[in-house]
Order: structure tokens, then sequence, then C-alpha cells
């Protein structure tokens, strides 16, 4: 099913069920060659879980040279290598048949691939199943022409409960960030993006940001009406710091039709240059509206 039971409420609440169906219709299970290609071309991948130990949902960041990940059956992909051994999913992926949400986004294309299913692990990385494939619009992507791969030294992961002064600082320097939301059957992960300011650290423990109009599927919205866990991972697009957050998150409906989404913070992992790919700067999406002040 591409719905389920939070999704058909926030569209009835929104009042896009007849949109959200239409749309649903680009939800698939088979991989097309367009959807080939592109996951070949790809140097990155964003995943997102439960952790089996603690019961905690995280985004993580998978990278490698073109081709690591790749499709290797109509309804299969599998991806070379995989998170770091001090990751928050690492014993998640080393578990199998766990669910799992993947976005592929290509910035210097502005194209984006979302891809749900099962995975597990292989002797080279891991293998995802798929039971749910289908491709985004370019809203709010930023465009990055490019990028190199830098031989970075790695650093041992900073874990926390509260955002620091300079996390908060780069959270709020940020234009894009990924989100990863579960459900009963299933887990999903989505991008969120807007000119910096868009979100908010309003407390070392809480962000808000602005859900903007987009395609009325509300598949995140959705996961987050019947499970409140959440696992959000922000990205420095030059050194490849990663900061990855773990909570619940909330969705307040105003008046006015604007929604609003608060996010608690339960855990905080940075990882000083955890990627080694150096984008070029941002040339922000035409659709990003202004923050608001």
């Amino acid at each position: 099913m591409t719905y389920h039971a939070g999704s058909r409420a926030v569209q009835d609440r929104v009042g896009v069920r007849d949109i959200a169906d239409h749309v649903g219709q680009i939800v698939g299970q088979d991989i097309r060659p367009v959807a080939v290609a592109f996951l070949e071309q790809q140097p990155m991948l964003v995943l997102g879980a439960v952790d089996p130990v603690s019961g905690a949902v995280w985004a993580s960041l998978l990278t490698g040279e073109s081709g690591f990940v790749r499709a290797t059956g109509p309804r299969r992909i599998s991806v070379t290598g995989g998170v770091r051994a001090d990751d928050p999913l690492t014993t998640a992926l080393r578990t199998p048949d766990t669910p799992v949400g993947t976005i592929a986004l290509d910035p210097r294309t502005r194209r984006r691939m979302r891809l749900n299913g099962r995975s597990r692990p292989t002797a080279r990385g891991l293998a995802i199943e798929a039971e749910q494939i289908f491709s985004n619009c370019p809203k709010y992507l930023q465009r990055r022409e490019s990028y190199e791969t830098v031989d970075r030294a790695a650093a041992p992961a900073r874990q926390g409960v509260e955002l620091t002064p300079e996390q908060r600082e780069f959270i709020e320097s940020s234009d894009t960030f990924f989100l990863a939301s579960v459900h009963e059957h299933g887990a999903d992960a989505s991008h969120r993006g807007g000119n910096p300011g868009f979100v908010r650290a309003t407390s070392p423990s809480e962000l808000s940001w602005r859900d903007y109009p987009g395609n009325s599927m509300f598949l995140t919205l959705g996961n987050l009406t019947v499970d409140p866990r959440a696992g959000l991972l922000f990205l420095d697009w030059a050194s490849g710091s990663v900061l990855q957050l773990t909570g619940t998150a909330r969705t307040e409906f105003d008046r006015d039709g604007e929604r609003t989404v608060r996010f608690t913070v339960a855990g905080v992992v940075e990882t000083p240059a955890a990627s080694p790919l150096a984008w070029s700067d941002p040339e922000y999406s035409p659709a990003n509206p202004e923050p608001a002040r």
C-alpha cells in the first residue's frame, strides 16, 4: 500500500486526498532503467532505520565512488561498503530483514529518488529488497555543480544529548537536511531544503521548521502521526562533517493552513570529516520561501 492511516489522516486534514491518490501512482516496486542509471552515478546515499538496541531512529550517510550503489535485480540494490563502525545504525545494518528508507540525491542535476524496503548484510556491504520506489520533483533542492573526493583523516564521533552552541549555529546556517521516519511496516528517508535559516534551533533540545508545500503524499508527516520517532542528518557539504540527531517530532497545524514541525532532541552524534566529498557552493532553489523571522 502506498499510504497508511497516518498519511491518510494528514491528507484529509489538509484536503488533498484526491491529489495524493493521483500522485501516489508514481510509487512502484520495480527499478526502471532510468533509475538504474541514476543510482550508478551517485557518490552518496542517505539511509534511515531504527537502531534495534535503543529503539531510536537515525539517518546515516553512506558514500563511495560512483557505482557503489547499483541495481542487482528488478527489485534489489546493492551497496558496497557501509557506515562507519561508530555510526548509530551499525547494528541495524548488520541485522537481516531491517526496514530501511533510502534517498539518493544528486545536487548536480537536482534529482532525487527514494527506495524503501528491507536490508540484509552481504560480504561487501548490504542489499536492499525494494518495496517502494519513486522520484520527487526538484523543489527546495539546492544545486551544487560539482564535487571532489578528498583524502580526509577520519575523526572520532562526538556524542551528546543536547546541541552545543556551535551545533545550533551550524543547523541554522544549513540549506538542507535529511529526515528519517518509520511506521509499523517500514521506514522512509526524505529531504528538506530551504534558504539558510529555514531550520531554527530554538533551544539546545528543540528544532523547528516550516513544512513547505510538496507533493501532497505526506509520507513523512504521516509516519510521524503514527510514530513520532525521527532521525535528522545535517551535512557540511564542504568539510564533510555530519551531524546526526535522534528524537521525536510533532506537527502543528496553523489556522492559516501552514504547518510547523517541532523536533525534540534525544541524542546527538557529530562526526568531523565523515564524508570524503567536498561539494561546490550552492545555487539556492528558486522555490525556496524566505525564512520566517
